[in-house]
């Protein structure tokens, strides 16, 4: 591509809210928005690093990415129009499930179908409880109509549409007042004509209103899964357009005028007009980031297996990254306590059958609430302070404790301020709240409490790990753990040793790790179709013809975002099962790979996952092909070598407890950079975005990228 060539390339990519290909300079900004914290991160030509953290802007998360910004511009010294390219990860989406403020949609579908939404699956989040309750509909029942149509598995047509019975239907419910229509009907993946005829019937009456077909959305079989995930799309698109209209507008008000991309979740990037059409994709865009970035610093490091591990305020969540590669999920539910993808016990929240990361995530941050329950036994989460009132320390009104106030009691955090100092906090406040509202009821010490919550809230993270290596079938002990967000280094040697993991890496401006990752992010484009064929006796011919044709869409939808065909990778992947199971395992599939091969990764992939495979007798089959097409940077998105801010001041000594046998002992406060000669525990590292902290019994060290490098089990003899 030429220079002229690609300048042009950038400003269409620009025009449609795209990339156009890698940024050729300048700098790069990300934001990501937490339930605490809104985390910033700008990189320069040169591989600067500078970051802001600021108090997220609860009902107006726009406005603090813009004030943040503007203030890390002016501490940095480079002006707005200098950025080249602006990623953003969001809770938008997420948050607008849980708490019901979506948009009012209506779903017409085919008769007698109008309750599948409702109905759902089998599945149960608490075996045996009889009073748990599924969550209400997105879409009320009067806003749910059925159509006379019914297309078979196969495609042909068993009745055709009833236009009449169709336009009926649109204009009830735009006489209701929707926001948004969603359109699914009986097995329209097989053909999509009727869905495409109600879609056109829309258009027509009301030519503005946002329309979601499943054909578009997710064309794969599965009623509940794809009514489900075609709804939640509607549900969110005026809430995320009218966010990210706004927040583009901001932008451009402080002078950012560069493209703006959003993290999907299944840990690459769209343009926010696609976005705005898909915002399904993007719901659980912030804990994706983190784990993109702990992919590209295990490459970087040479370690093929690692284990994510981000805290923040609110929640805690863990990935696992296998041979450099990133473990995906096919489907997870959203707004079900635990999100914890397709293991054994779900069903609680909104399904979603998109492309995702493989998460676990639990009720477990810097700002879970400690209390004591009804039998007397401490409990940590997974109700939060939030950013507002926030822990006791903060001095906002809270009087319950958190797990924030439990490690300033305990001398892990700094007893006068966090974030640089520029949150003042009051240690006196947080003893007291621990003693009162903890200690005193258990008959224990204020440090004894502090202690004992805090291996709480690790026995409660130590979970979200566990779901995404050993409930995998894989060993923890192989992996090491990569930890970040604004509390994870606190807590993750701790963890690490507990699960016998023997390493721990902490990366730079670990507390804001997940807006690096998403500077390491690339843009992908993520299609699916249903292709259910059984393997044996299936024509190679037949499974290349349809996986090339799957490649091809994702290739022309990339070079539609400005992507040369040089720039262009694309991955398949394939969904299968046992003949008469009820989930599929997602299996890599090669060009080239015939029917043999892609029953042989399976078998492969069941026994890794399940401990066993079938005999060679057992019928396997096809269920649907995945393509993942990449846009590939001209120049790498992270450079070899970063220039870190400088760090705080240095800081004397203070007292830490690390529990009642070895009680108080007195810790060294370090920067990073001291950890270039390598240091015993127990040691403390605060830094601007968190504090590492570096039991007894363990090494710490620096290297040449800037990561902290803990050993458990290192001490000098």
């Amino acid at each position: 591509m030429s220079a002229t060539d690609r300048q042009r390339a950038q400003a269409e990519g620009r025009a449609r809210g795209g990339v156009a290909g890698a940024p050729q300079g300048g700098w790069r900004v990300s934001a990501d928005i937490g339930g605490t914290f809104t985390d910033l991160v700008a990189i320069g030509p040169a591989g600067q690093l500078r970051t802001k953290k600021v108090s997220s802007s609860v009902g107006d998360y726009g406005r603090a990415i813009v004030e943040g910004l503007g203030q890390l511009f002016a501490e940095v010294g480079f002006a707005a129009g200098e950025v080249e390219e602006v990623l953003h990860a969001t809770t938008v989406a997420s948050n607008a499930v849980l708490e019901h403020k979506g948009a009012k949609t209506g779903l017409i579908t085919t008769k007698g179908f109008r309750d599948v939404l409702e109905i759902r699956t089998l599945r149960m989040p608490r075996l045996y409880d009889l009073t748990w309750e599924k969550p209400a509909p997105l879409v009320p029942r009067h806003l749910r109509l059925g159509v006379t149509e019914r297309v078979l598995h196969t495609g042909e047509v068993a009745a055709p549409l009833d236009e009449a019975e169709a336009v009926a239907a649109i204009e009830a419910l735009l006489a209701e007042g929707v926001e948004a229509i969603a359109v699914c009907l009986l097995h329209s993946y097989a053909n999509p004509a009727h869905e495409r005829r109600i879609g056109k019937l829309i258009a027509q009456r009301a030519p503005t209103l946002p329309v979601s077909l499943s054909v578009d959305v997710l064309p794969e079989m599965k009623e509940y899964e794809r009514t489900s995930t075609t709804v939640i799309n509607a549900y969110l698109g005026p809430v995320l357009g009218r966010y990210l209209t706004g927040l583009v507008e901001d932008l451009k008000g402080a002078g950012l005028t560069a493209p703006l991309l959003l993290m999907q979740s299944s840990g690459g990037l769209m343009p926010a007009t696609e976005a705005t059409r898909l915002p399904v994709r993007c719901v659980e865009s912030g804990p994706a980031a983190g784990v993109i970035g702990a992919q590209a610093l295990a490459k970087r490091m040479g370690l093929p297996n690692a284990v994510s591990f981000d805290m923040g305020g609110t929640t805690a969540k863990a990935g696992v990254i296998e041979e450099y590669a990133v473990a995906q999920a096919a489907e997870y539910s959203v707004g079900g306590g635990i999100m914890v993808g397709s293991r054994l016990l779900s069903g609680a929240g909104y399904q979603l059958k998109v492309p995702s990361i493989d998460l676990a995530e639990v009720g477990a941050g810097g700002g879970s609430l400690i209390r004591i329950d009804a039998a007397g036994a401490p409990v940590v989460g997974p109700e939060s302070a939030g950013a507002f009132p926030g822990p006791v320390c903060y001095g906002k009104g809270n009087t319950q404790p958190t797990v924030t106030d439990a490690n300033v009691v305990l001398g892990y955090l700094n007893p006068t301020g966090l974030v640089g100092g520029a949150l003042p906090i009051d240690a006196a406040a947080s003893r007291a709240a621990i003693a009162e509202k903890i200690a005193a009821p258990l008959g224990l010490s204020p440090e004894a409490a502090a202690h004992g919550a805090h291996l709480i809230a690790a026995s409660n993270m130590i979970r979200a790990l566990k779901a995404v290596s050993s409930e995998r079938g894989r060993d923890p002990r192989g992996f090491v753990l990569v930890a970040f967000g604004g509390n994870g280094p606190l807590f993750a040697a701790g963890m690490a040793e507990a699960l016998g993991m023997s390493r721990v890496v902490i990366p730079p401006s670990a507390g804001v790790f997940s807006a690096v990752g998403l500077l390491a992010s690339e843009v992908e484009v993520h299609l699916a179709r249903s292709w259910r064929r059984p393997v044996a006796g299936l024509d190679p011919a037949a499974l290349e013809e349809a996986a090339a044709a799957l490649e091809a869409e994702a290739r022309e939808r990339l070079l539609a975002q400005g992507f040369s065909s040089a720039r262009i990778a694309v991955q398949r992947t394939a969904t299968l099962r046992y003949s008469g199971q009820s989930f599929e395992l997602l299996v890599p599939f090669a060009a080239g790979d015939g029917p043999a091969a892609l029953a042989e990764n399976f078998g492969v992939e069941h026994e890794r996952t399940y401990g066993h495979r079938a005999g060679a007798e057992e019928p396997v089959e096809i269920v649907a092909l995945q393509a993942v097409g990449r846009g590939l940077p001209e120049t790498p998105r992270l450079p070899e070598k970063l220039e870190l801010p400088p760090g705080l001041a240095p800081q004397p000594p203070r007292p830490a407890y690390f529990g009642p046998k070895q009680g108080w002992l007195d810790t060294p406060v370090l920067r990073r950079a001291d950890l270039a000669t390598p240091r015993q525990g127990p040691a403390i590292i605060e830094e601007y975005d968190c504090t590492c902290l570096v039991p007894p019994g363990a090494r710490a060290t620096l290297d040449g990228f800037g990561n902290i490098l803990i050993e458990l089990g290192k001490a000098s003899p």
